[in-house]
């Protein structure tokens, strides 16, 4: 009979534990809520909380993982994404194209 070693069993356990979080992270619907973007784009990405802040659902993927990406690297910086600013302190890229797929999804 084969007998896993140790090591080979923590590095099992450990990679089904990453897997399991990279299948959370990919999940854009749950990441919408998780990281606030709810809040001011509204549940259906398309009711803002202001009438200055983007409609974003259906928005062309491409564009909103830019974005994204302006935001968080000060690329794009003016008075309305400098509260986006802080939330993308904790969006990982992976978490970022996640959204950018969900969210264009949205009718």
């Amino acid at each position: 009979m084969f007998k896993f070693p140790k090591a080979g069993l923590f590095a099992a356990v450990t990679l089904a534990a990453l897997s399991v979080g990279a299948a959370h992270a990919a999940d854009g619907a749950a990441l919408y809520t998780a990281k606030t973007c709810v809040a001011c784009h509204g549940a259906d990405a398309k009711t803002p909380i202001l009438p200055a802040y983007p409609k974003i659902a259906g928005q062309n993927e491409t564009y909103l993982l830019q974005q994204l990406q302006d935001i968080k690297s000060g690329a794009r910086s003016n008075a309305m994404s400098a509260v986006m600013k802080a939330v993308m302190t904790s969006v990982s890229d992976e978490e970022m194209a996640a959204l950018a797929t969900y969210v264009a999804g949205l009718k």
